[in-house]
């Protein structure tokens, strides 16, 4: 009910109408003798004079008035505003770069890797309500799937489209840190992070892991990675057949957990093993919780027309006011 107190009239001097009800009202009152009937009787004995209906007999009149003075003010365009504030807010650049090859098919995970990092990273950008945050995909080699964006429905679909196959096959975890790297070196934000996801060992690329990590530490740039991938064996893409579908084989997880640790304390991040779907949610929680930087925002009001509703109760009362006229409160002739 508190959103109520935020009124504003657009039109206010429509109100002006209402001083025409209490004339009406007077009006009414002289001339009364012409829409209420009466006789005159020599004596009121025996007669009810008292009964509910004279008691009522002002309401239908009442609600007529009651109506009218609703579909004044709904000519006053009342609208419900937000007003413009400042708050304080968690603001960062944020690039998910993430490993499109071929083992995030691995069968560890239901369905499998990649839709169920899809499908965490899009629980953590439904969490980052200011940050600006892009997509970068790689495999042999990198490409940026979503700039840097506020816009999260656009970050979630274009997440959603991320397939293995998208790209020649390998991981070159380089590249992919690169082009993250790249597209945040010259942004403005105080807090720049990529958030590096991978199940493998870097086998493809012609930028090298350490030198995107020396670029990435000049720019001030922190690097959070994740190795995603249970312990032991899982059945994963061993081959593929002449119309592109994968054939899967038991084949042991290796995840290059020292470089990926590297990568992350050279940067100021943080490595995380996920073995589980469970456990990267919790990965992301985590990091989350790290990064908080505060940023002033501003909220600009806008205007609700809720004019409709004072109409339409105006509509009901003179319906019911209509119907209560020929019924209950019929009056002769």
């Amino acid at each position: 009910m508190s959103e109520w107190w935020h009124i504003h009239l657009a039109q206010p001097w429509w109100l002006l109408l209402w001083t025409t009800i209490p004339l009406l009202a007077w009006w009414l009152y002289r001339n009364k003798q012409r829409y209420f009937a009466h006789i005159r009787l020599p004596s009121l004995q025996g007669l009810h004079t008292h009964s509910w209906r004279s008691r009522s007999v002002w309401l239908p009149w009442a609600m007529r008035a009651v109506a009218v003075a609703l579909l004044i003010f709904a000519l006053a365009r009342p609208q419900r505003e937000l007003k413009e504030e400042k708050v304080k807010a968690e603001g960062i650049d944020i690039i998910l770069a993430m490993d499109l090859s071929s083992s995030m098919l691995a069968r560890d995970f239901k369905p499998d890797r990649l839709e169920v990092s899809k499908k965490v990273a899009a629980d953590f950008v439904d969490k980052r309500t200011y940050d600006r945050i892009g997509i970068v995909a790689f495999a042999g080699e990198a490409f940026m799937q979503c700039p840097l964006t506020t816009d999260h429905r656009v970050v979630k679909e274009l997440l959603a489209q991320l397939e293995c196959g998208m790209l020649e096959d390998g991981t070159a975890i380089g590249m992919g840190l690169a082009t993250a790297v790249n597209h945040l070196k010259d942004s403005p934000a105080k807090s720049k992070v990529v958030i590096l996801l991978t199940d493998g060992v870097n086998n493809a690329g012609y930028i090298q892991p350490d030198v995107a990590t020396a670029i990435a530490k000049e720019y001030h740039i922190k690097v959070y990675t994740i190795g995603v991938g249970s312990q032991g064996e899982a059945m994963t893409p061993v081959s593929r057949r002449s119309d592109g579908t994968y054939i899967f084989g038991l084949a042991r997880v290796e995840i290059d957990e020292q470089l990926l640790r590297q990568i992350a304390q050279q940067t100021g991040g943080r490595y995380f093993r996920a073995t589980s779907s469970s456990a990267l949610e919790r990965v992301y929680e985590a990091i989350d919780k790290l990064e908080k930087t505060e940023i002033e925002v501003t909220i600009l009001h806008r205007h609700t027309e809720v004019f409709y509703a004072f109409a339409g109760i105006a509509i009901a009362l003179l319906a019911l006011e209509l119907l209560l006229a020929h019924s209950l409160w019929r009056s002769i002739p």
